[in-house]
This record gives C-alpha cells, sequence and structure tokens, in this order.
C-alpha cells in the first residue's frame, strides 16, 4: 500500500519518525540525568565512608555518563537543526509551486503571448523544488552517519574533566553537609526554648 501513498503523507510519516527519534533521544537524557544524580549519591557515601577504590570507580562511570547525556544532546540539537532547514525548504517549494501556476496562467490568459523562456525557468525552479525532499532526505542521512562516526570519536576524546567530575560530587556533598547543619540549628534552637520555658516555670 505505501505505493500509493501521496506526497503528503510520505512527508507525514518521514516527520513522525523524525520526532518519534527526538522523543527516544529526549528520554535517553533524562535517564543519563537520573543514572547521574545517582552515581553522585553513591560517590558521597564512598567519600564518606573512605573507600577511595569504590569512589575512583564511582566517578569513572560518572565521568562516561556524562560524556553520553552530552554526546545525546548534540545529536538532539543536529536534528533540530535538520528540522528546521527542512522546513525552510518545503516553504521554498511551496513558493516555487505557486509561482508555476501562477505562470502558467498567465500563459492561458494572454494565450498567443511568447512564454517559452518564462516557462522554461519556472520548469527549471519546480524541478529544482521536486528534488528538494530527495536531498533533504540525502541531508538527514548523513546526519545520522556523522552521529555514529561522532560517537566513535567521542570515545577517543575526552569531553568532561575528571575535575568537573569531582565538581558534581563536592557540589552534592557540600549541598548534604549543609543541610545537616541546618538541621542541628533547628534542635540548638528547640533545646534552648525548652530550657527557656523551664526556667521560667521554676
Amino acid at each position: 500500500m505505501g505505493l500509493f501513498k501521496s506526497k503528503d503523507e510520505r512527508r507525514i510519516e518521514r516527520e513522525m519518525r523524525i520526532r518519534g527519534g527526538m522523543r527516544t533521544i529526549e528520554r535517553s537524557i533524562r535517564q543519563q540525568e537520573k543514572f547521574a544524580d545517582d552515581f553522585i549519591k553513591n560517590a558521597r557515601n564512598a567519600k564518606r565512608i573512605g573507600d577511595e577504590g569504590q569512589y575512583q570507580f564511582i566517578r569513572a562511570a560518572l565521568k562516561k555518563t556524562a560524556a553520553v547525556k552530552k554526546m545525546l544532546e548534540r545529536q538532539l540539537l543536529a536534528i533540530k537543526n535538520a528540522m528546521l532547514i527542512q522546513q525552510q525548504a518545503q516553504a521554498s517549494q511551496q513558493f516555487a509551486e505557486s509561482m508555476n501556476l501562477m505562470a502558467r496562467e498567465i500563459g492561458r490568459v494572454f494565450g498567443e503571448m511568447d512564454l517559452s523562456k518564462t516557462q522554461a525557468q519556472w520548469e527549471r525552479a519546480v524541478a529544482q523544488a521536486g528534488s528538494m525532499e530527495e536531498r533533504m532526505d540525502i541531508f538527514l542521512d548523513s546526519m545520522e552517519a556523522g552521529a555514529v562516526s561522532g560517537s566513535a570519536a567521542m570515545a577517543k576524546d575526552e569531553l568532561v574533566s575528571n575535575d568537573e567530575i569531582d565538581r558534581m560530587i563536592d557540589t552534592d556533598v557540600l549541598a548534604s553537609e549543609k543541610a545537616e547543619l541546618g538541621k542541628l540549628d533547628e534542635l540548638d534552637s528547640e533545646i534552648a526554648k525548652e530550657l527557656g520555658q523551664g526556667k521560667q516555670k521554676d
């Protein structure tokens, strides 16, 4: 049945597949963020109990997670840019088709007027517009191939440094310590309040 689908139906199917791919990448990015949060908590615990071996292992896993997240974000950005280019191409195609219809109407109205040169120009423009979708498909395929080769290259390049990972972990450690100090301050205030009430009763 695919042979009998209209051009608009095929275009809609392509757009749905692209948007489905974007949603998959977005879910993967959120999953990497959750992994990072869990690794940070585990690294904080390893640091608290003084397990340097586990800390180094978790730090390496966190570094890899951050690199994967950055790669996915780059892929998502590439797809969004490709969609914008595709929309621009479609707008140009619609313009060319509209101008072609106008050229035909002008030819009909003026009858014997020689519009062969104009017609040739419009036909060339329409032919270019008609091949725009095919060129866009090729462009998107090359973007996907680039993303695959880019992910292999990123395995060699260090996207996230050890210092960045340490800062992520230390930031959570400081936040945890501040929360504990806040609880101690609240406890001191309650004790002081109780002691004050006791003195008043005496």
